[in-house]
């Protein structure tokens, strides 16, 4: 399916799908994912377009990100948690299962309260909740959405190898433990 960015151009949604399936699987390989963890994911539709961050929601373009990511790290057991737009103070859609220990709160996203991605992981998730926050363990931040506070303390960069999704910049992000103890303390090079 097509769509045009409204600047004349042609917005490819298999591209943008397989862009996304990419951008998960650089991730898992850098981060070291393992099931039973979660990865945020902040996403700009507008962006992906070819438009200003929250100008032009499109939820085919929402849908197209949010299945791909969404598949490709279930394969290996891992959540995704589509973080909201700043309309909704960034809080989360995530499937219920996931959101144990997290407090859930009552609200419902839309294409310009919540954005389109959002809009499309709670109608995607078979038994979706919006939580305030989550303290995930690593992310992707297409379209320069800061997904920063939403993951765990040490957030590390990383540059993956797909920079665009559409139009829009993607960056990835792993976490570690924080180091303590100071020269004389030894640490755990796994957790690097």
């Amino acid at each position: 399916m097509t769509l045009t960015d409204g600047l004349g151009g042609i917005v490819m949604l298999g591209d943008i799908s397989l862009a996304a399936r990419n951008a998960a699987h650089e991730l898992l390989n850098m981060a070291g994912l393992k099931a039973g963890q979660t990865v945020i994911v902040g996403c700009s539709t507008s962006e992906i377009a070819g438009h200003r961050i929250g100008t032009c929601s499109s939820t085919e373009i929402g849908f197209a990100v949010f299945d791909s990511l969404r598949e490709a790290f279930a394969e290996y057991g891992i959540s995704v948690a589509a973080q909201c737009c700043e309309h909704l103070n960034r809080a989360i859609v995530i499937d219920r299962k996931s959101a144990a220990g997290y407090q859930i709160v009552n609200v419902v996203p839309v294409p310009h309260a919540g954005g389109a991605f959002a809009t499309a992981a709670y109608e995607s998730l078979q038994d979706p909740v919006v939580i305030e926050s989550i303290q995930a363990d690593a992310g992707i931040d297409i379209g320069g959405t800061l997904i920063g506070m939403h993951l765990k303390r040490v957030a590390i960069p990383l540059r993956l190898e797909t920079r665009h999704i559409g139009e829009a910049t993607v960056a990835g992000a792993r976490t570690r433990p924080p180091l303590i103890g100071g020269s004389r303390a030894g640490y755990d090079e796994k957790l690097f």
